[in-house]
Order: C-alpha cells, then structure tokens, then sequence
C-alpha cells in the first residue's frame, strides 16, 4: 500500500522511516509545520502535501499522528476525507475516546475505513518498529492494516469498538503519569535527606518501589536530564482524558487528580516542553524556576 502521514513530528517521522526501511511507498507527508515535512519529504523521496486532500488522493492508506481532539477534528474537516471512498485512515495519537468514535463515523460515511492504533512507546521504538499498538475499530480495519502496523510494533493488539483502544492508553498513562510523580517525590525526599541517589535507585528497583518509570527516568530525575520523549504537557492532556472517563463513570481519583495538577503546574512554569521526568523539578530542594538553576532541557 502506498501510505501517506498526517503529523510528521519526531514520533510521525520515525514512524514514516521506518515504514520506508520496510519497503513501504511513502506516498505524501503533511505537517503544519511545513518546514518539517519538506525536510522528511527531502529524505524519503516523496512529496509534501500542501493539502490534506492531496495525502489522501496519493495514499492507499493514510496515518495520522497530532497532538490533541481539536487538531483531529481539523484534519478531519479540513480535507482528509475529499474522495477517501476505499482508503484506510490509522489514527495514533492520544485522544479521546469519542474523537475515534466520530471519525470512525466520518470516515464511514465517506465510504473509507479507520482505525485508531494508540501507542504505548516512545520516539526509538518508532524508528526501530517496537512500539506497542493498542487498536480499536471494526476488525475488517484492523486486519486490512496489519500489515502496516506489524512493521511498526512488536506488540499489536486488538482491543475492541472504536474508543475502546483509546480508554485503554489513557489508563496506561494515567498510571505511568501517577508512577512518575510518585517517583520524583520519593527520589526528592531521598535527596533532601542526603541519601545516595544511586543507592536509593537500586534499593526501589528490587523492592516494591519498582516500576517501569524508575528504569525510564529515575536516572534522568537525578542529573536533571529532561531530554524530551514524552512532554510534561502531554502528561497533563492524558491524565485529563483518564479523570473524565473516571468521572463519567461516578468515581473519584485522587491520586490522578494531584498528578494532573502537577503537570498542569509544570505548563504553567513554562516546563510543559520538558519530559515528564521534568516533574522532579517541582519537588527537589533547590530546583525549577523558583530555585535558581534551570533544567537540562531539549525540546
């Protein structure tokens, strides 16, 4: 299939590469960020589109990859579903579930087929095909798109109606986001104390303290490296979808409720750029823009 990209940030673009390695035409890629798109169509031998109808005439199958509900629904109005009668539409960003839900609406409509293909990795497991796909939609879609997204994973899953793969990550991340500041305050407190960081970190990774997240950023959280795989502000958008599904459900989450505040803090600080491993720069003695030295950050 020739395959076209909506959002060629680094995970899109890494995404894109890696689909060209695999034999794959890149048909187009749109960004808003026109810069960026020239500069991938430039290294992938394709185009960029200086319109979402034109990824969709070139495209057998089209991947999208923005950052929020809003931006969704402008692809989808602005052009992506022109003529899309037999196309695939493979939607990856983090939304909310009702977005995937309308666009699978749209999509059918317009006599084309979507899916979304949520991802529980990060920015190396998109140019390595690692990541972990959580899909949901109706089977047909997901089966005519595997052949994509196995070179994309090593871990595709189907879980069920379109939304449902969407609830599914931002569980995921509601517990990861939970996990990291629980982290940063364990480790600040180790700090304040005057405990080695590095003991410290040993001790959590063969007891109950152990997660996922001491591996991903414990070290980061330590020496103030803030290189960003996956941004503060993005902790805070996905934590607000998981307390709305929470609340739509009669329940009361406090712990995702004082984390969500915690990376809405950082936004507001103007951190929102940095990783979420940033969030130790809220609660270490001495740090953030309160306590004089900035963070080693990358955007």
């Amino acid at each position: 299939m020739k395959i076209g990209f909506v959002g060629v940030g680094r995970m899109g673009a890494n995404m894109a590469r890696r689909l060209k390695d695999c034999g794959f035409e890149i048909a187009a890629v749109y960004d808003v960020n026109s810069a960026a798109a020239q500069s991938l169509a430039g290294e992938l031998a394709t185009i960029a589109a200086e319109d979402l109808r034109t990824v969709t005439r070139l495209s057998d199958a089209v991947i999208t990859v923005v950052t929020d509900d809003k931006s969704m629904k402008s692809i989808y109005t602005g052009g992506l579903l022109v003529r899309a009668k037999g196309k695939l539409f493979i939607n990856c960003a983090t939304v909310s579930p009702a977005i995937h839900v309308w666009v699978e609406s749209k999509a059918e409509k317009a006599g084309a087929q979507s899916l979304e293909a949520c991802m529980a990795s990060s920015i190396p497991q998109a140019r390595d095909g690692s990541l972990y796909l959580m899909c949901g939609g109706k089977q047909e879609a997901f089966e005519r798109a595997k052949p994509i997204l196995e070179k994309l994973g090593s871990n595709v899953r189907y879980i069920g109606a379109a939304g449902q793969a969407a609830q599914l990550k931002a569980l995921v991340n509601m517990v990861m986001n939970i996990n990291t500041a629980g982290l940063a305050e364990g480790l600040a407190v180790a700090d304040a104390l005057g405990l080695d960081l590095g003991v410290v970190r040993e001790v959590f990774s063969q007891t109950g303290a152990n997660s996922r997240v001491l591996q991903t950023d414990g070290e980061d959280m330590q020496n103030r490296e803030h290189s960003c795989f996956f941004s503060a502000a993005h902790a805070a958008k996905d934590s607000g979808i998981a307390l709305k599904l929470g609340k739509s459900q009669g329940l009361t989450l406090p712990l995702a409720t004082a984390t969500k505040k915690q990376f809405d803090l950082m936004v507001e600080k103007g951190l929102g750029d940095l990783d979420k491993s940033g969030v130790a720069e809220l609660t270490f003695k001495g740090r953030g823009p309160a306590g004089g030295s900035e963070p080693n950050a990358e955007a």
